[in-house]
């Protein structure tokens, strides 16, 4: 691999319509942070360009929904995730916006120069336009039946039942998602980039000189080439985003997906003024794209299509793209809240952010998706981060205050176990460059925990409490080399745990580490005053996982009455039928559950008749303490036939309804009733 000089990293812009969640962090901003801080850890020039999108039709209908501006909700949802990523230690150099001034005329000139050119090609086509708004409907704006799923609330560029992508023109009984009204077909013209006239360079670009690409990378570009590529319109019909610079194209402005990644360079732009040519267009300069799969395509086909047309630009040299997390065994979804949100986790749990950096590291879905629970993110905290990585620091700097005040001794012979330790340690540095310079951070965070790992097993082997009883300048060399370890570590975690080795490092008296440092033991000296033992990492409690599991519960309950439907209403029923049955109200005098049955409670009703009536009800399912239902009136079929179950008659049913989860609850009416009263 060629040696540049200096690395662009990029990631993905995130939408400025809602908060980020762990889904992101995983694919996306975790790596991309973990590559720069390791770049940078080896004295590396390298910038990590960042920002919102703050386009696109999901925005405007955010804000439609909530009666305020675009510019309202991308204001708000920008200092959210800016804010949450700094608190959360990502290393942005800089994270802009695609409402900034620079941003727009980046834009602009980036598509005036593309349409000079003669880059473009017009094309007139059929559009689904709302005749009450009087407006073309961009795909967001348009929802009906899936055509696959038969899923109702579809969206006219995807389902997100069946995750098929569609066309507005696909979807059943479409209606406007503005005014509710059935849109019409209505001719409209847009600037089309011809993809086509690209692909034989994308090509060779792709399939001949990147084949080291992550195989999930190349394989859905191969499979796009593969079907040929087609003109893609850069501009649409809406009144927020960059108007297209061109006359004639009133009412036009920059699809949000061409607009969005030239946001990469006006970002840098801010940061660095005119030398952002030295980072967007000397060849010495590596660009990399962090990004999840969905993103695949716009940065390695269409990105670079728009590069390759300007013919001034760098391409990016790899595409280092993750698949998708899940959480707790179902699909990350905004639109269903199921989600765990970055600012959330960062109230919830203060102090702890290298534990979430840890466990979505460890459990990144680098090659296929991958998912998150509760309770193996306390699990990995508790057996891991305390019980391995923590106990180990905690027994080196314990046991050097405890047998020297905290005085580091000198390293004064080295055995075949300091050896053996040292020897480990090199070559685990070796494999973690190795797996870093490959982007496999999963791989370079567990061998990072196996220097740890070694550390533990390095104190248990040389008993430095029992040496201490006969042996103190031996004591003082095995702590040396713990001591030293522990610096180490503070390197070898850094990428991935800043919050954890900047503690550490202080902890041992250190200032600057770098890369070459890992696998010296001599980084911490002879005679150096090692601090107080502190612990950099707390166990998490049963309690604390239990409260996000019932968070997440209660959205799923929450998801589910909303989305519920009532069943369709039965055959006609002649009200002489009808009057057949009679329902009356009664007073629940006692109620319990049925020995030996899971189903059955038992009611004794007051139905007026001075005789308590006992009626048998398949609902102890719905109802874990039956006692709650004492003394409330409640509806009952009184003229049934009696019926034995469990050896009790059951003289009548208890009228009850169904609710969206299945459970069932009892019906009554909403104010006092004398028992008996008949319900007609």
């Amino acid at each position: 691999m060629k040696d540049f000089k200096r690395t662009l990293i990029t990631t993905a812009l995130p939408y400025a319509n809602g908060p980020v969640h762990i889904g992101h962090l995983a694919g996306v901003y975790v790596p991309a942070d973990i590559y720069a801080r390791y770049l940078r850890l080896q004295g590396r020039e390298v910038l990590m360009i960042g920002g919102s999108d703050e386009h696109g039709v999901p925005i405007t209908i955010k804000a439609r929904n909530e009666g305020v501006t675009p510019q309202d909700i991308v204001d708000r949802y920008h200092k959210i995730i800016k804010d949450s990523f700094e608190e959360f230690g990502i290393s942005f150099d800089v994270y802009g916006r695609t409402t900034s001034e620079t941003h727009r005329k980046t834009a602009s000139d980036f598509f005036r120069k593309l349409y000079d050119k003669g880059e473009f090609v017009e094309k007139t086509s059929m559009q689904l336009y709302d005749p009450e708004a009087n407006q073309f409907l961009a795909d967001r704006y348009v929802v009906g039946t899936c055509p696959h799923c038969g899923n109702e609330h579809a969206y006219g560029d995807q389902c997100e039942a069946c995750g098929t992508s569609l066309n507005a023109t696909d979807l059943i009984n479409p209606k406007s998602a503005i005014t509710g009204a059935e849109p019409v077909l209505r001719e409209t013209k847009h600037y089309y980039l011809p993809l086509d006239k690209w692909q034989p360079d994308l090509e060779k670009w792709i399939l001949e000189d990147h084949k080291e690409w992550k195989s999930n990378v190349y394989g859905q570009c191969k499979s796009w080439l593969d079907m040929g590529l087609q003109p893609r319109a850069v501009s649409r019909d809406l009144d927020w985003g960059i108007p297209v610079p061109v006359e004639g194209a009133e009412g036009k402005v920059l699809y949000v997906w061409f607009d969005a990644p030239i946001g990469y360079i006006s970002n840098t732009i801010d940061l660095v003024g005119d030398d952002y040519t030295k980072w967007w267009k000397d060849p010495e300069t590596r660009m990399l794209h962090f990004i999840g799969k969905d993103n695949i395509v716009f940065h390695c086909i269409v990105f670079p299509a728009m590069l390759m047309a300007d013919g001034s630009y760098n391409l990016p040299d790899n595409v280092p793209a993750n698949e998708f997390l899940n959480l707790e065994d179902d699909k990350i979804s905004t639109s269903r809240n199921w989600a765990v949100w970055l600012h959330e986790y960062l109230r919830d749990f203060p102090g702890k952010q290298d534990v979430l950096r840890y466990v979505l590291t460890a459990n990144a879905p680098e090659t296929k998706d991958n998912n998150f629970t509760w309770r193996d993110f306390q699990a990995r905290n508790n057996s891991e981060l305390v019980a391995i990585l923590g106990n180990f620091v905690n027994r080196a700097v314990v046991l050097t205050h405890k047998y020297f005040d905290g005085v580091l001794q000198a390293a004064v012979e080295l055995t075949e176990a300091e050896e053996k330790l040292i020897a480990q340690v090199k070559e685990l540095k070796k494999e973690m460059s190795e797996a870093l310079d490959t982007f496999h951070f999963r791989e370079a965070l567990k061998l990072a925990m196996d220097m740890a790992r070694a550390g533990n097993q390095y104190l248990q082997e040389t008993e430095p409490w029992k040496v201490a009883k006969s042996d103190m300048t031996r004591t003082g060399t095995i702590l040396n080399i713990a001591i030293n370890l522990c610096a180490n570590l503070s390197i070898a975690f850094e990428p991935f745990l800043p919050f954890m080795s900047e503690k550490l490092v202080k902890m041992l008296g250190g200032d600057k580490i770098t890369w070459d440092m890992l696998g010296c033991f001599d980084l911490v000296p002879a005679g150096a005053h090692i601090g107080e033992a502190q612990l950099l990492f707390e166990k998490i409690e049963d309690s604390e996982v239990e409260a996000q599991v019932q968070k997440l519960l209660d959205t799923k309950k929450a998801n589910e009455m909303k989305a519920w439907k009532p069943e369709p209403v039965k055959s006609e029923c002649a009200f002489e039928d009808f009057e057949k049955v009679d329902i009356r109200v009664g007073r629940v005098l006692e109620c319990c559950k049925v020995k030996k049955s899971k189903k059955l409670l038992q009611f004794l009703i007051d139905d007026g008749t001075g005789t308590p009536r006992t009626i048998l009800s398949g609902i102890a399912q719905s109802y874990e303490d039956p006692s709650v239902l004492v003394g409330k009136e409640i509806c009952f079929v009184a003229n049934f036939a009696p019926r034995k179950m469990m050896g009790i008659e059951s003289q009548g049913m208890i009228m009850s309804a169904v609710n969206p989860d299945g459970t069932l609850t009892v019906v009554g009416p909403t104010a006092d009733v004398q028992p008996g009263a008949s319900v007609g």
